[in-house]
């Protein structure tokens, strides 16, 4: 089931929340790095086809019924006024970005506008999304030239974004990005997604990475296979609700900031939602804060929402209003924005370290009486869950090593997850949860470090 049909069957439509007072006047500083930062990147999605798979042909619904002038204005003049100065990102579908009709010409010409004026970021969406799932690397690597020749026409004056959008992308497409357009950076994972929607992606690191030849969601290990288009996650998700696959009844694994599960889930009371939402960013721009020296939460806003379920742009409103006063000085910028000032910090993997600490929140999924930790660096990933509320012992319940040799999918397919020892999702007979010390003797030698720096975070 995607995301769309569990959504669909729960959906009712519910009350709007009243929104605070006016948001902070002063506009964010220019972004020289990201080290004592807190950040926020939103794009705002633009497609014909829920999913242009290919030349001709597209899965999914027509959303073109629901693009209008005054759904997309209506959402970005929520977010201007919510936090002033704020940059998002567009991403243009290879359709959208040609599409004759004049709702699409009315939408391009006020991304541009908010380009000129607000300084947003208008971007390709590559293949709509999912590319690689239903295309080959030489399909998607052409896709690529013909997109951003599209929006190098559009935008004028031989443009050129810093990131792209693709929802996943193959190692050998984001070199091809990086080498031969000079595009060095992409919204090219989605952080533990498995078994849900169209595409499959868990096996990487949940903050930005330099990815490998060998597979895109591997962490490249030194200069020989580094690409130097950095990998961004596209929704930034739950960590408790992330380790599940899939929705099923009382939980969606993809919970989090996205708009589809928080705002838009009609068996959840939209006050549910908007206290995930601030949970979620709470455990990157608090104890993530204090842990990485920096926060990044990101979501993508799909513009046929508003048309299709109905306007929630007065309670995204209120989320953003209420971040933006909780955490003084958050940054909302575009992705490319940010890409380029981690890239100014972080000229590859070696210095990455990425620790973070959630309990859960009570909400869909989001158990509260469990405790999770993850540690995130070139060399692995390790998550270890407990129940806080028994002191119970702790239990690793994801350990991927990036050490070991890594291999992509040949051809186009639904799953690209990268998993070997222990995968949070559980879907293997080797996932089963079990203490470190029960982990095999190489194993627990190569992560020990990681797992006593976990155990000592007060």
């Amino acid at each position: 089931m995607n995301r769309r049909e569990f959504f669909r069957q729960a959906f009712t439509l519910g009350l709007g929340s009243k929104l605070p007072g006016p948001g902070p006047q002063a506009k964010p500083k220019p972004v020289g790095g990201v080290t004592g930062g807190r950040f926020l990147t939103i794009n705002l999605l633009v497609r014909v086809n829920q999913i242009e798979a290919g030349r001709g042909k597209n899965l999914g619904e027509d959303e073109s019924r629901w693009h209008t002038l005054d759904n997309v204005r209506k959402l970005r003049e929520a977010i201007a006024r919510a936090v002033p100065g704020a940059k998002v990102g567009w991403g243009f579908s290879p359709l959208a970005l040609t599409d004759p009709r004049d709702n699409y010409r009315a939408i391009r010409e006020y991304a541009l506008e908010c380009h000129a004026e607000k300084g947003d970021e208008p971007t390709l969406t590559i293949g709509g999304f999912f590319a690689n799932m239903h295309n080959t690397r030489e399909e998607v690597d052409r896709d690529i030239a013909d997109g951003l020749a599209a929006l190098a026409d559009w935008v004028g004056g031989a443009y050129k974004p810093r990131f792209a959008i693709a929802g996943f992308l193959s190692a050998a497409n984001l070199k091809t990005l990086a080498d031969k357009h000079g595009v060095r950076a992409c919204q090219g994972h989605m952080w533990s997604q498995h078994a849900i929607d169209l595409g499959d992606s868990d096996g990487s690191i949940a903050y930005p990475y330099y990815p490998s030849t060998e597979h895109s969601l591997k962490p490249a290990q030194g200069k020989a296979d580094r690409i130097d288009c950095l990998n961004l996650d596209g929704w930034t998700v739950d960590f408790l609700a992330a380790r599940r696959a899939g929705t099923g009844p009382g939980f969606n694994s993809r919970l989090g900031l996205g708009p589809i599960e928080a705002l838009y889930q009609g068996n959840m009371p939209i006050a549910q939602g908007l206290f995930e939402m601030m949970e979620t960013a709470s455990a990157h721009y608090d104890r993530g804060f204090q842990l990485n020296g920096f926060g990044w939460c990101t979501l993508a806003w799909e513009a046929s929402l508003l048309g299709q379920f109905g306007d929630r742009t007065p309670e995204f409103e209120k989320f953003l209003r209420e971040a933006a006063a909780r955490w003084d000085g958050l940054r909302v910028v575009s992705m490319g924005e940010f890409a380029e000032a981690f890239r100014r910090e972080y000229k590859d993997n070696s210095g990455l370290v990425y620790r973070f600490l959630q309990r859960g929140t009570g909400v869909f999924g989001s158990d509260a009486e469990l405790e999770i930790r993850w540690h995130m660096d070139r060399r692995l990933r390790l998550a270890i869950l407990r129940d806080w509320t028994e002191r119970s012992p702790w239990k690793v319940i994801d350990l991927t090593r990036y050490d070991l040799p890594a291999k992509e999918p040949e051809r186009p397919q639904r799953d690209w997850s990268l998993m070997n020892r222990i995968n949070q999702k559980g879907l293997r007979p080797q996932d089963k949860p079990r203490p470190f010390e029960e982990l095999a003797p190489e194993d627990r030698e190569y992560a020990r470090e990681a797992y006593e720096g976990l155990l000592k975070i007060d």
